[in-house]
């Protein structure tokens, strides 16, 4: 047995990584700033810890007795007011975190960072001989996820990446769920014209803990899951659900006109809106995910979508989310 730390325990992967840690045995101390991530790190057998992504200080003294971390923690936000933040804890962050990682002597450092540091500007199918672009990239999710990316690979400490696709799976709250609940109200404006990969967040979890398990060392993880257009996987949901649904795509320039539009509004209300120009253009796009490594050295299961969107489903209306 091990004991990890852990960021991001509280948030949708990060908790799935937490329960598959325990369940394999090692102890897990999870990163936490605030009581309701107490509550929720501690009901599911995690210790949390308190200290800040800002201060080395309090995560060197953090990661004593710890022999490997498991960096989960992101800001996914798609806003740019939010840019300064998100880059403060993407980037700054991760530094921060590799610096007392090297300071304690950790052994292991295992980083979920994403298919967005590849970029959007990258066509074609992704697998781990492609060139990342995310440092190009004019989307503040996409640079942060890459340069944050290289800090891992530069570090002196043993690592392995994780680059997940479109993560789907129960325990959404905010990414998929959000036009999930959208569609279950029949608010959804219009489809995105885009193709994704849905990856099933149980299986990406168990890959993280496998690829420790096997040492696997300065690799690199492409896992993504069933390829299907926006189009399809919302007409699934309002199947699934018997709700309206547009019946095709809006075009991808109409819809960057509306997140324009969006967003200046946004600048007066100082509110988020459901659909950014950096949202518009990720949607708009088609990524396909070749997960053949992840499968032949982890075991990597791409979950069905039929499967995986009606796991989502049962889960949402379990909770109140849909359904009422």
């Amino acid at each position: 047995m091990a004991t990890v730390f852990l960021t991001g325990a509280s948030g949708f992967l990060g908790g799935h990584l937490l329960r598959e840690l325990l369940k394999a045995g090692h102890e897990v101390k999870a990163l936490s700033r605030r009581p309701e991530s107490d509550a929720v790190i501690g009901a599911l057998g995690g210790i949390p810890v308190n200290a800040s992504l800002t201060d080395i200080e309090s995560l060197t003294k953090a990661l004593l007795g710890c022999e490997v971390v498991f960096h989960c923690a992101a800001d996914t936000s798609m806003w740019k007011p939010h840019a300064a933040i998100q880059t403060a804890t993407n980037v700054q962050g991760t530094q921060n975190l590799l610096a007392a990682t090297e300071a304690v002597g950790i052994r292991a450092f295992i980083h979920t960072s994403s298919v967005s540091a590849y970029s959007h500007l990258v066509q074609g199918v992704l697998d781990e001989s492609v060139a990342q672009r995310g440092g190009e990239s004019w989307i503040n999710y996409e640079r942060t996820k890459h340069l944050s990316e290289q800090l891992v690979r530069r570090s002196n400490t043993p690592w392995i990446v994780f680059n997940p696709s479109h993560i789907l799976g129960p325990g959404d709250k905010h990414n998929w769920a959000r036009l999930i609940m959208m569609v279950d109200k029949e608010k959804l404006p219009g489809i995105p014209p885009g193709l994704g990969s849905f990856a099933d967040v149980r299986e990406i979890a168990k890959a993280h803990v496998r690829a420790w398990e096997k040492r696997r060392f300065g690799q690199d993880y492409l896992v993504g899951g069933e390829h299907a257009s926006f189009v399809d996987f919302v007409h699934r949901i309002g199947i699934a659900l018997d709700r309206r649904t547009p019946r095709g795509a809006t075009p991808a320039w109409a819809l960057m006109g509306f997140a324009h539009l969006t967003d200046a509004w946004s600048r007066v209300t100082k509110k988020e809106p459901d659909v950014t120009p950096e949202s518009a253009m990720l949607t708009s796009h088609v990524l396909r995910v070749n997960s053949d490594k992840a499968k032949r050295e982890l075991d990597y299961v791409e979950t069905p979508l039929v499967t995986l969107l009606a796991d989502t489903l049962e889960w949402m209306g379990l909770e109140g989310m849909i359904g009422r």
